[in-house]
């Protein structure tokens, strides 16, 4: 398997400074701030790209939980949210709130929330994020 890259850097002190990112073949890149971070100003920040990388690998998982199950997904759309808050006086990841919606033939409710767990669970992403305190997960079928 590749190993995936990306690049980052930071200019300046953190108030005033700014720092750039890119990732993979340069497709992903963006900008950082400190009001981007902290104050919900405009630009990029590490815990949106945290939020990307989960949405993406929990489809992908749940996409393929459901096909080896025998319940091939139209689509998966999957929303993340990753709250930050100071605890101890460090930024800290306390919750991820996953939200997906799938789209997929002859199965049932309960059948899908029992998949979409297993995805939450199997997911590379969500193993690497275990130390979080708290990830949440709301799935439905696209109706």
């Amino acid at each position: 398997m590749p190993v995936s890259k990306a690049h980052a850097n930071w200019n300046g002190d953190i108030p005033t400074g700014s720092g750039q990112f890119s990732a993979g073949d340069g497709s992903i890149s963006g900008g950082v701030t400190y009001k981007s971070r902290f104050e919900d100003g405009p630009g990029s920040n590490p815990e949106q790209l945290i939020a990307a990388a989960h949405a993406s690998c929990f489809s992908m998982a749940l996409a393929s939980t459901l096909a080896g199950a025998g319940f091939p997904a139209e689509s998966i759309e999957t929303d993340a949210a990753v709250t930050l808050r100071p605890v101890d006086g460090a930024p800290t990841i306390l919750k991820i709130e996953l939200t997906t919606q799938g789209r997929v033939n002859g199965i049932d409710e309960q059948q899908f929330q029992e998949y979409a767990e297993q995805a939450k669970a199997n997911c590379p992403v969500s193993r690497a994020l275990a130390g979080v305190p708290e990830v949440t997960l709301q799935a439905s079928l696209a109706s």
